[in-house]
């Protein structure tokens, strides 16, 4: 776990599901007398994970598991505490992709519109709503956000993402226009002294949390009539496959979103297709039956 933390900068959340996943293993093998990485075998892998399907987990937490093995052995390999990988052949569970929400245009509208401007907390909720659909922030990048990582000049945040990784990242004018504003007359009502270095805090002065900002912007959801959970996430994934609708290029879209690997962003090709096909199906003459060829 000192590796994966302190050298791989892994999050405390993948610290945690990496070590639940590897207590399971250690667990599941200790009656078999094998308890050093040199005498795992390929079956006792592929054995685990049918083990794993056989209790009901399914094929995403499968997955997990084994690419926690999966670790741990690239870590023994490098270290020379085995000459093979055990998980090398042993093939991940498939699982459909399930396609991210995204909000149409009409409704990112009516939720930046909910918050009540004239209420300091209201100011603030409108500048996070409309920084994260300009910017396409993950929750935790927004509300780690230091002051210092605006500059209002040129339109740019700087962005400390997943594995510590810093971005560039470009903010509409409008967002930047309500983050003037909630600087100017909503935060300094929390921080007068200008102590705390995030920009969101909370109504006691101290930073965001998660929790709160999904709560807050749920409410404001609630308000504006959306149907079902709406999340910083499904504004992140609105972000993005409105950029593509409109002409961005995957490589583009991949840097603004700190992916570290471009089929992480290939994912929001599929919403936008299947966007265009019901579209289709709605509006189009003969989109709701089908016929035969002449």
């Amino acid at each position: 776990m000192y590796h994966l933390k302190v050298e791989r900068n892994r999050s405390e959340h993948t610290l945690l599901g990496y070590g639940s996943d590897l207590r399971r293993f250690a667990d599941w093998l200790a009656p078999t007398g094998r308890t050093q990485p040199v005498d795992v075998t390929r079956q006792d892998v592929a054995d685990f994970m049918a083990h794993l399907r056989d209790a009901g987990l399914g094929s995403r937490s499968v997955a997990r598991a084994r690419t926690s093995v999966r670790q741990l052995f690239k870590y023994c390999m490098r270290e020379g505490l085995v000459e093979h990988d055990p998980t090398a052949l042993v093939d991940a569970p498939r699982f459909q992709q399930p396609l991210p929400t995204v909000l149409s245009g009409a409704q990112v509208e009516a939720l930046l519109e909910a918050p009540n401007r004239g209420d300091p907390l209201g100011l603030r909720d409108a500048a996070m709503l409309e920084l994260i659909y300009s910017s396409g922030l993950r929750v935790t990048e927004l509300v780690t956000l230091p002051l210092r990582s605006v500059d209002a000049e040129i339109g740019l945040v700087q962005v400390r993402g997943k594995g510590d990784k810093e971005r560039l990242v470009p903010v509409a004018p409008t967002a930047l226009a309500l983050m003037r504003r909630y600087l100017r007359e909503a935060r300094i009502l929390h921080d007068p002294a200008g102590d705390v270095p995030e920009v969101f805090l909370s109504r006691r002065g101290g930073p965001m949390t998660r929790q709160n900002v999904w709560q807050r912007i749920q409410g404001h959801a609630k308000r504006a009539g959306l149907p079902g959970k709406v999340s910083p996430h499904v504004l992140r994934h609105s972000f993005a496959t409105h950029l593509l609708e409109n002409g961005a290029d995957l490589r583009s879209l991949q840097a603004m979103l700190g992916h570290a690997d471009i089929s992480t962003t290939q994912i929001y090709t599929h919403v936008s297709r299947q966007r265009l096909q019901k579209l289709h199906a709605t509006y189009h003459p003969r989109g709701q039956w089908r016929y035969d060829e002449p």
